[in-house]
């Protein structure tokens, strides 16, 4: 008599999106071992490390340029829907020794590109490359290009399109001291695009970096916070969404996700409705701003304006000079730096104007500024309880936190 305790049979198809699949078959990295790659910028890497396990990531491991965890796939969706601090997360699908550039297209056109698009669906890559023989990051992402266009017109005799914009597959080719990753974005692009932005002003503050603010701050909508110089709202916006417990990925079109083989489509529909349900409303008077400019103070009213409760957050044209007081609040600030500086008025000049006030106006607060040029700091004419290096595009700034009494 046949063993019927023996492995489950590995026939059982599973059908989508136009193709078969064989259901329990382990065919890439990430469905091997579920473990995934969160691209994290370093100076948020502390905080990122913290969310990831908060939304149940395990063996959380920091690496060169992100961290690598474990996750089912329940946390897995959790994570790309709700983090504040991560860039983009990747599921490895196929590593490989990689001495030059035909070991990249070798390897891409070996993989069952099917299991992920159809012949009628877009792509994009986007590549990395340091410490290696291959040396140039867009021939390489070239190499990926040509495999999936001639994998499919080997198999269809035509070949899906390349969509930088809006692709529908976005595949990252990382590669480090001759070694090849290929993975899925799971984010379906860049996380700190949050979708709620529709105006900005000049230098508008990236979200993410937002987020670490209001993250460093404590903020969690117990208490007031205010922000004298808003510019189009980002620091507000997160504040709002941190205070109203809104995931991130709340406006986000479309997940990477979706289209892994292994897609749980009722699944990610628990966890979605999960997560939609702990929104809260925030009161009026929690969170306010101004600015001085009245295109930067509509742009943070139209920003505000679609995500849920953004009314309750009030937005004034006025100078921080004349807010009368901020007591018992949490300040966060985004300070002009050069190129965000009205042109009649010195830096220096600024700063010490905007340190007074915090000392004669702002009483039993904790302000939070962010310096785009650490030599500013010392104009303030304040003694920092901390800095904490911030980093926000080309700046290598520092998030400086004020005591005041």
């Amino acid at each position: 008599m046949a063993n019927k305790s023996k492995t489950k049979p590995r026939s059982i198809l599973q059908k989508g999106r136009g193709k078969e699949r064989r259901e329990n078959a382990l065919v890439y990295d990430y469905e091997k071992d579920l473990t995934y790659f969160a691209q994290v910028s370093e100076s948020v890497k502390s905080l990122a490390e913290e969310e990831l396990k908060e939304l149940g990531a395990k063996n959380v491991a920091p690496e060169y340029r992100g961290i690598r965890f474990k996750a089912s796939r329940e946390n897995l969706y959790r994570i790309v829907y709700q983090t504040r601090m991560i860039s983009r997360v990747l599921a490895p699908i196929k590593m490989f020794a990689c001495p030059d550039n035909s070991a990249i297209y070798k390897n891409s056109k070996s993989i069952k590109w099917i299991d992920f698009i159809s012949r009628k669906k877009t792509f994009a890559i986007v590549s990395n490359v340091s410490d290696s023989n291959v040396t140039h990051s867009q021939y390489a992402a070239l190499r990926v290009k040509d495999a999936i266009a001639d994998y499919f017109r080997d198999m269809t005799g035509k070949r899906p399109d390349v969509d930088k914009d809006n692709p529908d597959l976005i595949i990252n080719l990382h590669i480090r001291k001759d070694m090849a990753t290929l993975s899925v974005d799971l984010g379906g692009g860049a996380l700190h695009k949050r979708g709620y932005r529709e105006k900005s002003v000049m230098a508008p503050m990236q979200e993410i970096v937002a987020a670490a603010i209001i993250k460093y701050s404590g903020f969690d909508g117990t208490s007031a916070l205010y922000d004298p110089m808003c510019g189009s709202g980002t620091l507000l916006c997160e504040a709002l969404m941190v205070a109203s417990n809104i995931p991130s990925g709340i406006f986000r079109q479309k997940f990477g996700f979706k289209i892994l083989p292994d897609f749980d489509e009722p699944l990610w529909e628990k966890v979605k409705a999960e997560a939609d349900s702990k929104i809260r409303k925030t009161e009026k008077g929690v969170i306010a701003g101004s600015d001085i400019l009245e295109d930067a103070v509509n742009a943070a009213k139209t920003n505000l304006f679609g995500i849920h409760y953004g009314n309750s957050v009030e937005v004034l044209e006025k100078k921080f000079e004349d807010i009368e007081s901020l007591n018992n609040t949490i300040i966060v600030i985004n300070p002009p730096y050069g190129i965000r500086l009205l042109k009649d008025e010195s830096l220096e000049n600024f700063y010490k104007i905007l340190g007074d006030f915090l000392k004669q106006k702002c009483k039993d607060s904790n302000a939070y500024i962010y310096f785009g040029d650490v030599q500013y700091i010392k104009s303030l004419g304040l003694k920092p309880e901390w800095k904490k290096i911030l980093k926000l595009g080309q700046l290598d700034g520092r998030l400086v936190k004020y005591e005041l009494f």
